[in-house]
C-alpha cells in the first residue's frame, strides 16, 4: 500500500526541521588519549562584532582547603574579581603576570576589595603562604569566549553559521601558561581538536620567602 501524500509531506517537513536545528559543537581532547579537556578556554573571532569589554560583577575565586576554586576563570576585559578566604588559615594572593601585577595583604576569613583587570592575557595566581596553590584568570577581549565543560565540549549554536578563526588555551599547553593553540572552527558541523599537553609540574618543595620569614621568626621566638 502506497503512503499517502500527506504522510510523505509530514515526514519531509520533519526531516527539514531536524536539519535546520542541527548545530555544530566543538570537542577538545588530550592528544594520544582522547580524554576530554575540561576548563579549556575558547576564543572565537567574529568579523562583524566588536571586541568584548565589560564591567560585570560577581566573578570570584574562593580560597578553600588551601586551594583556589575554580582553577580557571574567564572574564571580559574590564571585569573585576574578588578573592574570598573561607579557610581557617591566612592567605596572600598575588600575581606577577603581564596583564596585572598585584599582591593582596595577608588576610583571614575576609574578602578584600575586588581587583579589576583592564588588559587581556593570562593571569597566573599564587599564594605567598602556600606554594602549591595556583589558579588562572583568562582576560579576554574576543567577541565570543567560553570554557569547555567536564565533557570537554562547547556548543556553537549561539553563533551565526560560518567558519571563524579560533584559539584555545589550557593550563597545561606549556610550562609558561601563556601558550595558545590557533586554528579554525565551523559552526555548521561538529569539530574536534586534540591538544598536546605539557607534563604536570611538580610543586616546589622549597618554602616561599614569606614562609621562610615566618619560620625564622619562630626559631628566634623566646618561650617562657
Amino acid at each position: 500500500m502506497m503512503p499517502s501524500l500527506k504522510g510523505c509531506v509530514t515526514v519531509l517537513l520533519l526531516l527539514l526541521s531536524l536539519s535546520a536545528r542541527a548545530d555544530g559543537s566543538l570537542l577538545i581532547t588530550q592528544a594520544g588519549s582522547d580524554m576530554p579537556l575540561a576548563q579549556a578556554v575558547v576564543e572565537i573571532m567574529l568579523p562583524d562584532r566588536e571586541t568584548a569589554t565589560g564591567k560585570e560583577d560577581g566573578y570570584q575565586i574562593v580560597q578553600r582547603g588551601a586551594q583556589f576554586d575554580p582553577l580557571v576563570t574567564v572574564i571580559p576585559v574590564g571585569a573585576s574579581v574578588t578573592f574570598p578566604n573561607q579557610d581557617t588559615t591566612r592567605h596572600q594572593v598575588f600575581s606577577f603576570s603581564p596583564p596585572k601585577v598585584f599582591s593582596l595583604d595577608l588576610y583571614l576569613r575576609e574578602t578584600p576589595p575586588p581587583v579589576s583587570f583592564e588588559r587581556p592575557g593570562v593571569e597566573v595566581l599564587g599564594c605567598n603562604i602556600h606554594d602549591s596553590m595556583q589558579a588562572f584568570i583568562v582576560i579576554s577581549e574576543a567577541p565570543f569566549f567560553t570554557m569547555t565543560d567536564k565533557s570537554g565540549r562547547i556548543e556553537l549554536n549561539a553563533l551565526p553559521p560560518g567558519r571563524y578563526s579560533m584559539r584555545i588555551w589550557h593550563p597545561r599547553l606549556d610550562d609558561t601558561h601563556q601558550q595558545w593553540w590557533q586554528g579554525e572552527v565551523d559552526t555548521r558541523i561538529d569539530n574536534h581538536v586534540a591538544l598536546t599537553l605539557a607534563a604536570t609540574p611538580t610543586p616546589s618543595s622549597e618554602p616561599s620567602l614569606l614562609q621562610q620569614r615566618f619560620q625564622r621568626g619562630l626559631e628566634h621566638r623566646e618561650y617562657p
